[in-house]
């Protein structure tokens, strides 16, 4: 397993489906609000004010595996994939708290932008130093 970034969160009785199932697409959100703590915890803050920081993202996908059932805990686990020349994937898995099975793996591709003209940029010398350790795969040639 890689270095990873893990957080525990609330599961709320609004979460749920009418199944008393955590709602499809609430995995996201959890996945989303451990992001910003791994952004955080690399010394990125809010990300805001910085143009080595705009991002756009190109793709999420997730798969379900078994259901997070009631309210309670989970916990949710994030960690770089691989580090492209404008592109950055994550990899992301959703736990019960109280054991190591996956109830739902995805991953995010975002590309790095120039600031109102949206197209890719290659991320720079710092971007990449501060992300390293985070980095399972380093892609240098990769675009998207």
């Amino acid at each position: 397993m890689p270095r990873f970034h893990e957080r525990v969160m609330g599961v709320y009785f609004d979460d749920l489906d009418p199944f008393h199932v955590l709602h499809n697409a609430r995995y996201l959100l959890l996945f989303e609000r451990t992001l910003g703590s791994l952004w955080e915890e690399m010394g990125f803050g809010s990300l805001q004010g910085s143009a080595e920081a705009m991002h756009l993202v190109r793709a999420n996908t997730i798969a379900y595996h078994r259901p997070i059932q009631g309210t309670g805990k989970v916990r949710v686990r994030v960690w770089i994939e691989r580090l492209g020349r404008t592109s950055l994937t994550f990899g992301f898995s959703v736990m019960p708290i109280d054991e190591d099975v996956e109830a739902a793996t995805g991953e995010r591709v975002v590309v790095h932008v120039e600031h109102g003209t949206w197209q890719p940029r290659p991320w720079n010398e710092d971007f990449r130093s501060k992300v390293a350790p985070w980095v399972v795969a380093q892609a240098l040639g990769e675009v998207s």
